[in-house]
Formats: structure tokens, C-alpha cells, sequence
């Protein structure tokens, strides 16, 4: 059994998520900045020290769909680095940020998804999120938002 922390990401740290993902992308700015403004708070799932994969919990969003002021939270960079993946690190991962959407009193949880990221499509419906808000596409391709009602 690999031994496994999951910690809160401060902003200080922040560039060590290049171990995980491509920091050059556009929206790393954004996401940055989030963090840094308390909007977004970002849990890192590290082993030996080492980050493996991230996930975050987004409290404001300019999509209605995606929150909705203390009731509606939105899941946001659900990633765990390439050789670690099929692992269930993604689903340890999802099930603490539900956990903690919970603990602070929301009611709903959104995310959204590559309509043909279809290990994160079966994940996500595994742990509940079954209702479908939005079907469509952006810039990046087809994609849809879903839906976890928390209880």
C-alpha cells in the first residue's frame, strides 16, 4: 500500500504543480491568481513529497451553471500525473473534495468534462455526478457539466 498525503496547496507552492500538469497553459494565471484571491482552494495528493495529482474547489464562477453563492460548489482541475493514472488516485481525490464541499454546507457539487475523457466520465459518474446541466461545446471541444447533489 503506497502511503499517500493529501494537503492544501498554498500559493508558495504553486509551481510544483508543473510535476502534474503543463504551468505554461493560459489558465494557469487564473487559477493562480484564484488561489491567491481565496477563491479556489486546491488540494495536492503528493507521495514521498512528490505531487501526483491535484484537485480543486472553486467557490465563485462567472458560469451559473457551475456555482451558485453558498449552495453550488464547482470541482475544477481534477488531475493526476500521467504513469500514475488507473490507480484510484483520481478517486481518492474526488471523494475528499466531496467530503469537504460538504463539511463547508454546500449542497450541490459541479464539474465539467471532456465528453470523451471517458475514465473521468466513469469516475465522476461512479461517485454520484449523474445529472447532466449542459451538453456543448468551446473552444477545446465537446464537453458537458455535471451535477452531484450532496446530502
Amino acid at each position: 500500500m503506497v502511503s499517500y498525503q493529501i494537503k492544501k496547496l498554498k500559493p508558495e507552492d504553486y509551481n510544483k504543480c508543473n510535476n502534474i500538469w503543463d504551468m505554461e497553459k493560459k489558465m494557469a494565471k487564473v487559477f493562480y491568481d484564484e488561489l491567491v484571491s481565496g477563491n479556489r482552494i486546491t488540494f495536492i495528493y503528493l507521495v514521498n513529497d512528490e505531487f501526483i495529482g491535484e484537485g480543486s474547489l472553486v467557490f465563485r464562477n462567472d458560469d451559473p451553471d457551475y456555482t451558485i453563492l453558498n449552495k453550488r460548489v464547482y470541482l475544477s482541475r481534477m488531475i493526476v500525473k500521467e504513469g500514475y493514472r488507473n490507480r484510484g488516485i483520481g478517486g481518492i481525490i474526488v471523494d475528499y473534495l466531496i467530503d469537504y464541499a460538504q463539511q463547508l454546507g454546500y449542497e450541490e457539487i459541479t464539474l465539467g468534462v471532456d465528453t470523451d475523457n471517458l475514465n473521468a466520465r466513469h469516475l465522476y459518474e461512479k461517485k454520484g455526478f449523474t445529472t447532466v446541466l449542459f451538453l456543448g461545446e468551446d473552444e477545446y471541444g465537446e464537453y458537458v457539466k455535471l451535477l452531484k447533489e450532496l446530502k
